[in-house]
């Protein structure tokens, strides 16, 4: 399918691997030329140059922290006139409700919930001035239904949610659509590092781990970062102009609820 965005310029967030990197792969595959950012420095230039080889698209890098002040600003000054942003961060820690301070839940609503408020503030005029934009913001499943460990993750991103509810229906009569992504869990080292948790914490294997969450999947399968990255692409594609505050979840069918 012709995605209709060849030539659209993305920022796509916390995009050197794992879903962020699908994300970027599939709109450079469909023509769409890159912002990237990523904390590290080395792995990202090592996914662009991969990704210009592979795709033709011009491809910019920065490579800073986008949840903090500093960080916005670089990538901001990169990203000025994009047609598509893509925002994303890694989750915060796990625990349990008795762990998490002030400040834990202030690092958690930075990252998750604050960071893409800023960039959508930042780049929906310009979109709109053009009369056509795309936002994704890449969330979580525990939006629809509540991982009981992940709560930091829970409350910013349904804060995000809350947000993007109310500001999608504001611009969506000027050719700009704001929908947010959900993923369940995918092959990524976020994965690995709940699975590690899991093991450490009921002295298990890691791969038996992973074989238990796997198995509460009714897919029975960890999701991949390029059929996530398919579908982060569609949501930017000229065919979702009447998609407007929807949460797309993408989990194997884990999160038993029937809308």
């Amino acid at each position: 399918m012709d995605l209709g965005i060849k030539g659209k310029r993305a920022l796509v967030c916390a995009s050197s691997k794992g879903l962020g990197r699908g994300c970027a792969e599939a709109l450079a595959a469909a023509g769409v030329d890159l912002v990237m950012n990523a904390r590290g420095a080395e792995t990202l230039e090592e996914t662009a140059a991969q990704i210009r080889a592979a795709y033709g698209v011009d491809v910019v890098t920065v490579a800073t922290d986008v949840t903090t002040e500093e960080g916005q600003a670089k990538v901001l000054a990169a990203a000025e006139g994009v047609d598509i942003l893509v925002t994303n961060a890694g989750g915060p820690p796990p625990g349990m409700w008795s762990d998490w301070s002030r400040d834990d839940f202030i690092k958690a609503l930075d990252a998750n919930m604050l960071t893409p408020i800023a960039l959508m503030k930042a780049l929906l005029p310009g979109m709109i001035d053009k009369g056509w934009g795309r936002v994704v913001n890449i969330t979580s499943q525990s939006v629809k239904a509540p991982i009981p460990v992940l709560g930091l993750s829970n409350s910013a991103r349904a804060g995000l949610t809350g947000y993007v509810a109310g500001t999608a229906r504001q611009v969506a009569q000027f050719g700009v659509n704001i929908n947010n992504l959900q993923p369940g869990i995918h092959a990524t080292d976020r994965a690995v590092s709940l699975d590690q948790g899991v093991s450490s914490a009921e002295g298990i294997s890691v791969d038996d781990a992973k074989s238990r969450r796997e198995a509460t999947i009714p897919a029975r399968r960890y999701g991949t970062s390029e059929e996530f990255g398919a579908t982060c692409a569609f949501m930017c594609s000229q065919h979702a102009g009447f998609m407007v505050g929807q949460n797309i979840l993408l989990d194997g069918g884990a999160t038993n609820a029937t809308m």
